[in-house]
Formats: C-alpha cells, structure tokens, sequence
C-alpha cells in the first residue's frame, strides 16, 4: 500500500492571479537609462565579436559574460526598474511634470 499524499502549502510558488504581478518601480534616470542602452548594446557587440574568435576556454567565459552583461544593461535601460537599485534603497524617480 502506498502512503497517504501529504500536500505541502508553498505560498511562494502559488501563482498569482492576471493582473497582479508584481511590478518593479522606475529608478532609472532617463539619461542613465539612455547610456545603459548604449553600454549595453556595446557590450553586446563586442562581446560577440570576440567570441567569434575565441579559442581559450577562460577567453569564452569572460566574453560570454560581457555579451550576458550587455543583455543585463539593455533590459534595465530600456524597462527603467534596477533590482540591484531597489535592493540598495534607491527611491523611484518621479515623472517630469507636464506645464
């Protein structure tokens, strides 16, 4: 015989219902959110661009990271919410407002 299935209550893997995800607040400036991009994009380029001819396992690692760290500065310029800015304490920034 087998045992008895025990349910467990896991409220962090529970699903939320639609339209109630949690959203990151904007703490990006405009202007970083534009350099962020720019970086981003840079570092994408070049990272890919190196991997192209990479030969050393170390070398591969590190451009991987490159290119993985352009993926990271592109997505928080362009949705403007940092989670490492969150976790410090960095407040919202606040839109401009309209004369």
């Amino acid at each position: 015989m087998s045992a008895p299935v025990q349910h467990v209550s896991r409220p962090h893997l529970a699903r939320r219902p639609l339209g109630r995800e949690r959203r990151l607040a904007v703490n990006v400036t405009p202007a970083e959110r534009v350099g962020r991009i720019a970086v981003g994009l840079a570092a994408m380029a070049a990272g890919a661009f190196l991997l192209a001819g990479a030969s050393a396992v170390l070398a591969l690692a590190l451009e991987a990271l490159l290119v993985a760290a352009g993926i990271d500065l592109v997505v928080t310029g362009a949705t403007g919410a940092c989670p490492l800015y969150a976790r410090l304490g960095r407040p919202s920034v606040l839109p401009r407002s309209q004369p």
